[in-house]
């Protein structure tokens, strides 16, 4: 955690967590503290990790991934029913929705929190995200647990954010603002993809992944897109004993200027002369 960063969260959560092993859902007060905790998440009081405008990092609020995690422990199994859908299960389904569109289909459970203005086509939020004001969560698309997502982003059909609960001090996966996700990728791992950055489809990034410009040939980094760029997958050659290997790895096409907005048929025509569309 940041020297200089404080949580909103009650310090109650660091001390419970400590006795964590003790903990049950007959621990009426213990089920307090951390039921007011995840409540500020999931209404945005709080969140699990951002961006830290000054200096570009990540940071993690590690008490706001153990109060998650500890209300797994506080909260008991509850039977529920969605018309004709049984459920069973300790976390509930979220009821704070001003704002949202949220189309038949779409399940987010309590504690990920959605701004106003965010869609949801028939889609599965989990615990601890966060999805800001404008972004689209497209059909059959799956945000994570603790994802951060930033404003007007498009996550595509069937799009994949990883998870990244344990262990509380992991770095989530980050999505940043104006970013457009192609269909059927998958960011997992604590990866980041950078404002504005388009991904193109079926594109695969985990936060140890080479992310390679293609102009130079050099490696920009691992696991993270820069700001304002066009990627998508591919793969680089290795040599082993057993012979030359193609491994996977993330292509940076084109930069792009900042604040440009995407236009859809310019980056399907950038996109198709390698082969993959947005």
């Amino acid at each position: 955690m940041s020297e200089t960063f404080e949580s909103p969260l009650p310090a109650a959560v660091d001390e419970l967590w400590e006795d964590r092993a003790s903990l049950s859902p007959d621990d009426a007060e213990a089920r307090g503290v951390i039921v007011g905790a995840v409540d500020m998440l999931d209404t945005g009081k709080a969140r699990v990790a951002f961006v830290d405008p000054a200096s570009g990092d990540v940071v993690v609020d590690e008490r706001a991934k153990r109060a998650i995690l500890l209300s797994f422990r506080v909260l008991g199994m509850v039977k529920s029913e969605v018309g004709d859908f049984h459920h069973n299960d300790r976390i509930p389904l979220k009821t704070t929705l001003d704002g949202v569109r949220v189309v038949p289909g779409a399940i987010a459970r309590w504690g990920a929190y959605l701004a106003p203005g965010v869609v949801l086509m028939p889609s599965y939020t989990n615990i601890g995200a966060y999805v800001d004001s404008g972004t689209m969560v497209d059909t059959w698309a799956t945000v994570g647990s603790c994802a951060q997502i930033g404003r007007n982003v498009h996550l595509s059909g069937g799009v994949g954010i990883g998870g990244v609960l344990e262990p509380p001090n992991a770095v989530p996966v980050i999505i940043e603002d104006d970013a457009l996700i192609g269909s059927r990728s998958m960011i997992v791992e604590g990866a980041r993809v950078g404002q504005g950055s388009v991904i193109g489809a079926g594109t695969i990034l985990s936060a140890s992944m080479p992310v390679i410009d293609v102009e130079t040939g050099e490696e920009i980094s691992r696991g993270r897109v820069p700001d304002w760029c066009v990627a998508v997958g591919g793969t680089r050659a290795k040599e082993f004993p057993g012979g030359s290997f193609g491994l996977p790895c993330v292509l940076v096409l084109k930069r792009l200027e900042p604040g440009q907005r995407h236009d859809k048929a310019e980056l399907n025509d950038v996109l198709r002369q390698h082969g993959v569309n947005a």
